[in-house]
Parts: structure tokens; C-alpha cells; sequence
């Protein structure tokens, strides 16, 4: 399973509503197991916080920008499908 991280800060409403789409794509039977994610507040990187200040929350892929600012689901389920090793 490909590795998904999870750029917020605290009081982002858009942040929380960006876990609870990644954390139901990542809930499907496909997905089963694969339901860890890293989550990292910018604040606490000032290298993160230079680089997405004003677009988090974002959802990496493989340390790569999948999506910023709202998930998608279908969109997160097909790049996480692409990313998976063949079974």
C-alpha cells in the first residue's frame, strides 16, 4: 500500500473533513489494513508551514501532492490503486 500523509493545522474545519473522507476511502474492504496514515500539523515544521500555508489541508501519496484542500474520494481511490504494488 502506498504512503499517505496528511498535512493540516489545528482549527481547519476543511482539515477535518479531509480526514473523514481519507480515513472512509482508506475504511473499504480494497483498502483493509492499510488504514494508518500519517498526520503532520504544520505548525510544528516551519519547512511545511513555508511550503503550504495556504493550501492545507493537503494529502500526500509517496511524499507527492495528490490533492489539496478537499478529497475527493474517487479520485484518492483510483491514485491509491495506481500507487498499490500488483497483488
Amino acid at each position: 500500500m502506498p504512503h499517505v500523509t496528511l498535512l493540516t493545522k489545528p482549527g481547519c474545519h476543511l482539515c477535518d473533513d479531509a480526514r473523514t473522507a481519507l480515513e472512509a476511502v482508506l475504511d473499504e474492504v480494497e483498502f483493509a489494513g492499510a488504514r494508518d496514515y500519517d498526520e503532520l500539523s504544520i505548525l510544528d515544521d516551519s519547512t511545511l508551514a513555508d511550503e503550504h500555508a495556504e493550501e492545507i489541508p493537503v494529502v500526500l501519496i509517496d511524499g507527492r501532492v495528490h490533492t489539496i484542500w478537499r478529497v475527493e474520494p474517487e479520485r484518492l481511490r483510483t491514485a491509491l490503486r495506481a500507487a498499490a504494488p500488483p497483488r
